[in-house]
């Protein structure tokens, strides 16, 4: 709908009667979210507004049935949106330019606005679940355009554990063996804590694969399991996981009963260092099905 009407003649209007009745600014009501809007403040309340928030404008009729049907509705959406969205309500019998900026052809029409132009609008009452999924398809597609405010940031943001911070200040600073120590007390104390128990996996393989003599790549006979097991870690610690994990495959196809058991279990305990959606993960589990049957 951008472009599609014309709001300036609106605005000029509000400025100069806005002007000649010197409105105090406290009338701007930037907290609420049930808006009863006149020409008067419509570029206060409807096009300024909608550059933090999006606004829907009810266009209504009190003579209009399906306008008294549908206000309520709309209402009882935005109060319990929490802020979210502003619903601006104007009666077109007494703000005309408003209807006509919009190029509204009855009432009730609703239009959605963003960043001060109009982004979606429908005629005609409609259900509660319709309007809703309406609008969480406008916030879908253009909720990108509204900036974030800081209040919510702040809000949406957990508060970190303390023993968290600890632990990571403690890997900051190079001391792994403490940090290790410390994420594996957080997971065995609260087993629920999944970035902890993350952590201690990711922290248990630094430490074995530094372990290691990067040269056991090349030396590794195909059949020695310990072997092959730490040149898959020194592949893995150095950014080649297709690699390393054909490494233990391989090992798979070659040995039986225990050491075939160990060389999968390493395979699957490498496989949680990664997000199981990533391409080299889900092509490595395919190989090492074939490989066990």
């Amino acid at each position: 709908m951008a472009g599609a009407v014309d709001l300036s003649v609106l605005k000029e209007r509000a400025e100069a009667q806005r002007a000649a009745a010197s409105r105090p600014a406290s009338d701007s009501r930037p907290g609420a979210v049930v808006l009863d809007v006149t020409e008067l403040d419509f570029e206060t309340e409807i096009v300024e507004r909608s550059t933090r928030q999006l606004v829907v404008v009810d266009l209504w009729a009190s003579w209009s049935e399906p306008s008294t049907q549908l206000s309520p509705v709309l209402a009882r959406l935005a109060e319990a949106a929490g802020g979210r969205w502003a619903l601006a309500r104007v009666d077109v019998d007494t703000n005309p330019r408003i209807a006509q900026a919009f190029g509204a052809q009855s009432v009730p029409t609703v239009i959605a606005l963003i960043g001060g132009r109009p982004v979606a609008m429908f005629e005609g009452p409609q259900p509660e679940e319709q309007i809703r999924g309406w609008i969480d398809e406008i916030f879908a597609k253009a909720g990108h355009l509204l900036p974030e405010t800081p209040a919510t940031a702040a809000d949406d943001e957990p508060e970190q554990d303390p023993r968290m911070a600890a632990a990571e200040e403690l890997m900051n600073s190079g001391d792994l063996d403490g940090a290790l120590a410390a994420y594996r007390a957080i997971a065995e104390l609260d087993p629920d804590n999944v970035e902890a128990k993350s952590v201690v996996r990711n922290l248990e393989f630094v430490t074995r694969a530094q372990a290691h003599d990067p040269e056991i790549v090349n030396t590794a006979a195909p059949g020695d399991v310990d072997a092959q097991l730490a040149a898959a870690d020194v592949l893995l610690l150095g950014q080649r996981p297709e690699a390393a994990f054909d490494r233990i495959i391989e090992l798979v196809k070659v040995t039986r009963d225990d050491d075939r058991t160990r060389a999968r279990a390493r395979l699957l305990e490498l496989f949680e260092l990664f997000d199981p959606a990533e391409p080299f993960v889900t092509a490595a589990r395919r190989k090492l099905a074939t490989a066990l049957y």
